[in-house]
């Protein structure tokens, strides 16, 4: 059944019970006493006719009211509304028992309008309460209802860790967006333990990456599915601490806006690789960390194709190479460097690599025919002139 039906069908419903508790009223006040008008049938069906009619003028906006209302408690834990509806009711209750004395009161505002507020507050209030609790860590809940002379142990403890400045500089929620995990490269990152802290994933993000991860374009899908691999692998091997946000801006449509909103909220720090959201985030007052900028900072420091002049020191482990160092101690693996031991000499850079024992430079000398020619002949000539020597003996 359509949702529209039987929101009209309830509004039917209303209407025909408040037809026949207050329609008999109003036709005393306006004078009516036929039996023809004044009667339940008639009552039940003039009470369901106009709430059908206000049914119909209202059913888009309820609509829409409870499609939001689905979305939102499709995107929350069933823990958090468990308690959320258990903690409701508790507020329901108070409300209730406060409300009891006002009703003895034979006033319209004491009797009928506070109640009433009364119970949107309590309730209001009290699913705020259990949706807090739901997200209480252990430890938290472990504090709550501890004794309280162990209680004010760790509390003292804790102050004196706490009473250690903290650096001005330190985030300790790393926020994910959607492009950094379809990149990959942050569980690299994350396993070199440069990052600290705690990894946060919105739930917002998972829901983006799910979207894409479900696209009829075949690009799309694999880069969404290629960014839930790297979040399961995050979690699985246990790199670093990483936490779910169960929460959501609801007032904020996109992805971006909410992630600069949750920074904002939690003191954390967007890691990202989006050009567009690295400048959006330059004007929000929220740090960054731009996992380009990263790269383009450990890039090697010489170019293929650029000149360098250093001093081969020894040979090589290949036919042939010598090895030279930078100042920064940067190996630099020269072709047909065994010539130049010794040897200051300008060389170009061919390749450039990085290795876990650091950058390696691979380079050839400048002027490297017209040297090793020289250096072949005068081999060839030192050759000949010892066969020479043996055949005269």
């Amino acid at each position: 059944m359509r949702k529209k039906t039987v929101i009209l069908i309830v509004f039917a419903v209303i209407g025909a019970i408040l037809g026949v508790a207050y329609l008999p009223r109003i036709w005393v006040l306006v004078g009516v006493t036929s039996p023809l008008v004044d009667n339940m049938l008639v009552n039940i069906l003039l009470g369901a006719i106009i709430f059908l009619i206000l049914g119909l003028l209202f059913a888009g906006l309820l609509l829409k009211l409870i499609n939001q209302i689905e979305a939102y408690l499709n995107q929350q834990n069933p823990v958090t509304m468990i308690l959320g509806a258990l903690m409701t009711i508790v507020g329901l209750v108070l409300a209730l028992l406060i409300s009891s004395f006002l009703f003895k009161i034979p006033n319209v505002l004491f009797g009928t309008v506070i109640p009433g507020i009364l119970m949107l507050l309590f309730g209001y209030f009290g699913f705020r309460i259990g949706v807090r609790l739901s997200k209480m860590r252990p430890e938290e809940w472990r504090k709550l209802f501890q004794p309280r002379n162990k209680k004010s142990a760790e509390e003292k403890a804790e102050k004196t860790v706490l009473d250690k400045e903290v650096e001005p500089n330190f985030h300790h929620y790393k926020i994910l967006d959607t492009n950094i995990l379809i990149d990959g490269r942050i569980y690299d990152l994350a396993k070199t333990g440069f990052l600290e802290g705690t990894l946060l994933v919105p739930n917002f993000v998972l829901y983006e990456l799910q979207y894409i991860a479900d696209s009829s374009d075949s690009i799309k899908r694999v880069r969404g599915r290629r960014g839930l691999d790297i979040l399961n692998k995050l979690q699985n091997e246990h790199i670093m601490p990483i936490e779910m946000y169960e929460g959501d801006f609801e007032d904020i449509p996109e992805v971006d806006s909410k992630l600069i909103a949750l920074a904002k909220q939690n003191g954390g720090v967007i890691v990202t690789n989006d050009y567009n959201l690295n400048k959006v985030i330059q004007f929000q007052n929220v740090q960054v960390l731009n996992i380009n900028s990263l790269a383009n900072a450990l890039k090697p420091r010489v170019i293929p194709g650029e000149n360098i002049h250093v001093m081969v020191v020894k040979n090589g482990t290949e036919r042939q190479q010598g090895v030279a160092y930078l100042d920064d101690g940067t190996m630099v693996v020269v072709e047909d460097g065994r010539y130049f031991i010794n040897k200051q000499l300008d060389v170009t850079v061919t390749s450039a690599i990085q290795t876990d024992a650091g950058r390696m430079i691979f380079a050839k000398p400048a002027h490297s025919s017209k040297n090793i020619e020289e250096q072949t002949e005068s081999e060839k000539s030192a050759a000949k002139g010892s066969k020479n020597t043996k055949r005269s003996r």
